[in-house]
């Protein structure tokens, strides 16, 4: 398999020892909905994963989504006001909650943190704003950002953005076009609804358009399966 193309699955598939046998990436989701409040279970992680796996995580709810939304019925504490939450709003409560992924982050040894936001952080100036305070305030050291975003922003405000904040944009793409990155981060959901899975030409369209770093990351209901025949196709390059 070529080696700047890493595959996995967003969140365990399989239990963990399994996983690690199968793949060597995972995108952990427990930090988007409640990240651990004791930095041990981290460091467990850590310890238990193969030396050259790759954990990358998605930033926690409080940065990126408003209160109201029904994720945060998985939510076990609060963190000041829940009105402050989201959108990259220059709260305390959001930048509380960067610290957090942000020591977890460390304590995994993550490259890449994923930031997705929800169809309604619309393309306007009070987002645009906010994500470019939050982005040029974070301690960032040596890691890399993703943004997913999911209310269609222009072509040309993603580039922007990715110049000016360096900030990957995620994609699924078979539903849109890759930006011009330095890696691709592709998150794929499934066509049309998470039960779906991709056939034999699907993946292999997906390799043909892979020119430059690649994390691919399945995420639904056959992942597993995806990724592992994805796995086996790029296999045949070595």
């Amino acid at each position: 398999m070529r080696k700047n193309i890493k595959v996995g699955c967003c969140g365990f598939c399989l239990m963990r020892e399994k996983y690690f046998e199968k793949f060597n990436l995972v995108e952990l989701q427990n930090t988007f909905y409640q990240p651990p409040q004791k930095f041990s279970s981290a460091e467990k992680l850590r310890r238990l994963a193969p030396q050259h796996f790759e954990f990358t995580l998605k930033a926690w709810q409080i940065i990126t989504h408003p209160a109201n939304l029904p994720t945060y019925r998985r939510l076990k504490e609060n963190i000041g006001r829940r009105e402050n939450y989201g959108f990259f709003k220059g709260s305390k409560e959001v930048f509380s909650a960067w610290e957090r992924i942000f020591k977890i982050a460390k304590i995994l040894k993550v490259k890449v943190v994923v930031f997705q936001t929800p169809p309604s952080f619309k393309e306007n100036k009070e987002n645009i704003d906010n994500l470019y305070k939050f982005f040029t305030k974070i301690e960032r050291d040596n890691l890399k950002f993703v943004w997913e975003e999911r209310a269609n922003f222009s072509y040309l405000t993603l580039k922007k953005i990715y110049k000016d904040l360096h900030l990957i944009i995620g994609i699924d793409p078979f539903k849109k076009k890759p930006l011009d990155c330095e890696f691709y981060y592709f998150r794929l959901h499934g066509k049309g609804s998470y039960n779906y899975k991709y056939t034999l030409k699907e993946l292999k369209e997906l390799k043909a358009i892979l020119d430059r770093p690649s994390y691919i990351l399945f995420n639904n209901i056959y992942m597993k399966e995806s990724a592992l025949k994805f796995k086996k196709l790029l296999n045949k390059d070595a």
